[in-house]
């Protein structure tokens, strides 16, 4: 620990040299100043787009406001750390429906401890330059408003879907914070100064352009209008933070996703420039990359939990993974392979499953139907063909 006066600015360039030592992707800072998003953070909330996460309301303006989460902060450390696994197979998941489709992010380790645990370790060698020093780490835990700080400490810029995008890397990477209470300079790149210049009136000018391709291929029109999310109808959110049923109307438009979605990150023009990741602790496990949905569901809850160990999935529950499981299996083409699994699953589902089980199973009855009008169209119309061609060879045997 030094007693001589603190280069702060020396200081910031050392920061961000020990972030890409623990392996960040990308280091920058911020102030602590959100207050041109308080508005647009408030009116979400009054359009309940947040659903039945409670935790975003109850802490309300605390988002916006760092000083009041960590009294004494003056600078916000943000960083990225690339997620992208290797042979991703985005199209071959999405396009086999007997497959399971998982969010990308969540195929590996849980990003939460590991981020964490390297931002506190960034925390502990500022220390070591400072004579007195305060910070606190956060990865999603707590009421932070992670992707404006970013924007501010020119990681890249808030995209229409919301996500932060990087020309250099696309979307596909985590975000984490480290607030201080030391006067750092603040990141200057063309990111940054953009993100200054934004207030709640003005029209947002980034790299987006004219594009909304995020918007179109949203399969549940949850990006109601560019820059915000309905919550409520996002497959990520009702597949992994609602603990609740289903909204039936949406059940049919999530395919064969059963943990998050990926789709408005597949179809951005951006991540042509995505980089993949250089851990391994983010490269799919359990074969969770290409894995059938009746295997997946075929899982007890304690083959559930010891296979999960250490992943983001495990915290969503048994029963949530079992609705999302039966959902994707009602969306599936039919097979007695697939009632039969459903049914077998009646005794440990609780009530919420059981309903989307016998929802799943109608879907299949529907499908099983449709294949036998098909069948017997199908039978008719040869019917009707051998009767053609036994009349052609008996009236024109010339030609026939």
């Amino acid at each position: 620990m030094t007693t001589t006066a603190i280069n702060y600015q020396e200081l910031a360039e050392k920061i961000k040299r020990w972030g890409q030592e623990l392996g960040f992707s990308q280091v920058g800072i911020s102030d602590i100043d959100l207050s041109a998003h308080e508005p647009a953070f408030l009116r979400w909330l009054e359009q309940g787009y947040h659903g039945n996460m409670d935790y975003m309301a109850r802490h309300g303006l605390m988002r916006t406001r760092p000083d009041e989460l960590v009294p004494g902060t003056l600078r916000v450390i943000s960083v990225r750390l690339n997620y992208l696994p290797q042979n991703a197979q985005f199209s071959k998941i999405l396009k086999d429906k007997n497959l399971a489709y998982i969010s990308r992010y969540a195929l590996g380790r849980d990003y939460h401890k590991l981020m964490r645990k390297r931002l506190q370790q960034l925390g502990q060698k500022i220390a070591q330059h400072c004579q007195s020093f305060n910070c606190r780490p956060f990865v999603d835990s707590a009421p932070v408003l992670e992707r404006p700080l970013a924007e501010k400490a020119g990681l890249g810029w808030q995209g229409k879907h919301t996500l932060l995008l990087n020309k250099e890397a696309g979307s596909w990477f985590f975000l984490g914070e480290l607030f201080v209470d030391i006067p750092l300079p603040v990141s200057q790149n063309d990111y940054a100064i953009n993100a200054s210049k934004h207030s709640d009136e003005t029209v947002r000018s980034n790299d987006c352009g004219s594009c909304v391709a995020c918007i179109k291929i949203c399969p549940t029109k949850a990006i109601v209008e560019p820059y915000v999310v309905d919550a409520r109808r996002c497959i990520s959110y009702f597949t992994i933070e609602s603990p609740e049923a289903i909204p039936v109307e949406l059940r049919p438009l999530m395919g064969n996703r059963i943990y998050g979605c990926d789709d408005c990150q597949l179809i951005c023009p951006w991540n042509k420039y995505a980089k993949l990741t250089e851990l391994e602790d983010f490269q799919a496990r359990e074969n969770l990359d290409h894995v059938s949905l009746l295997s997946l569901f075929a899982w007890t809850e304690e083959y559930f939990l010891n296979k999960l160990q250490g992943s983001p999935i495990r915290r969503i529950g048994y029963q949530s993974w079992l609705r999302n499981i039966a959902v994707a299996l009602g969306n599936a083409p039919y097979s007695e392979d697939i009632v039969t699994a459903l049914n077998s699953k009646q005794d440990v589902a609780n009530d919420m499953v059981k309903e989307h089980i016998s929802w799943a199973l109608e879907q299949q009855m529907i499908k099983r139907a449709a294949i036998a009008a098909e069948q017997q169209s199908q039978s008719a119309n040869h019917r009707l063909t051998l009767r053609l061609i036994r009349s052609i060879e008996k009236g024109l045997p010339r030609d026939a």
